[in-house]
């Protein structure tokens, strides 16, 4: 069972909690897919399969490289891409997604409606200030949605930062706030690290909720009050022999893959 399987599970035996879909989707975003290809790709060009179901068009994908396997019964020319950057590269097109067809319990179609709102949701940008906390609490008053969400978004953040406190903060001038602060993350990370963070507040179902996201150094004064008083996540280490990033098309978020 993957996480997104067991998303899919939950989802299904409840299928009128709103909550438990967006928990789902969440976890698509969020996940590694392998994505059935015509042919190899050219660059960052690539040309998926595209299989008619009823009136409409979908594309496949799968969670794992071996159910992609299991599926076409031997090698197939793929590209690995994250969920969310396949939404954007399918919105507007007309496509719909096949997820695990045939290989898993977590099989289902989603159609081009859902894609388009999907990507549309995920293209929120957070807004970047400097503001500097003035006093650090513990967190207080958070739904448990929230604090399950954010943990399923950080375990899969492998080796971008060592860890996060949450944090109940007041700022200058008064403005309460909670802070999600990061603590030793890699120069680079921190524009994906927050847009984690606030897809899972989007997808937890908080209605009009908002937290702050800061990235500090170990060395940092405000580190030791953030470990005194704030609910602590360990980050996973990535892993210690890594592929040489961006060679798989979709994996440097900064360089997404075309179609063609």
């Amino acid at each position: 069972m993957t996480p997104l399987d067991t998303a899919h599970a939950a989802m299904e035996a409840a299928p009128d909690d709103a909550a438990l879909r967006m928990r789902f989707y969440d976890r698509l975003a969020a996940a590694e897919l392998f994505l059935l290809l015509e042919e190899e790709a050219e660059g960052d060009k690539i040309r998926p399969r595209v299989f008619p179901v009823d009136e409409s068009q979908i594309v496949l994908v799968f969670d794992l490289e071996e159910r992609l396997t299991a599926f076409v019964e031997g090698q197939a020319p793929y590209a690995a891409l994250s969920g969310r950057a396949l939404a954007g590269l399918l919105a507007g097109q007309g496509l719909g997604m096949g997820v695990n067809l045939e290989v898993a319990p977590s099989a289902i179609v989603i159609e081009a409606a859902s894609v388009d709102w999907l990507a549309e949701t995920l293209a929120h940008v957070p807004d970047e200030v400097e503001e500097r906390p003035e006093e650090v609490l513990s967190p207080t008053g958070l739904p448990d949605a929230l604090i399950g969400a954010l943990d399923g978004r950080l375990a899969l953040a492998e080796g971008v930062a060592r860890m996060a406190y949450l944090v109940g903060v007041t700022y200058g001038g008064g403005r309460r706030s909670h802070l999600l602060g990061f603590v030793d993350a890699i120069p680079g990370a921190e524009p994906s690290l927050a847009r984690a963070v606030g897809e899972a507040l989007t997808f937890s179902g908080v209605e009009a909720g908002s937290l702050d996201v800061g990235f500090f150094r170990p060395a940092d004064p405000i580190c030791a009050r953030l470990a005194r008083v704030g609910l602590r996540f360990d980050l996973p280490e990535a892993p210690k022999a890594e592929a040489t990033p961006g060679l798989a098309p979709g994996m440097d978020p900064d360089r997404p893959p075309r179609l063609r």
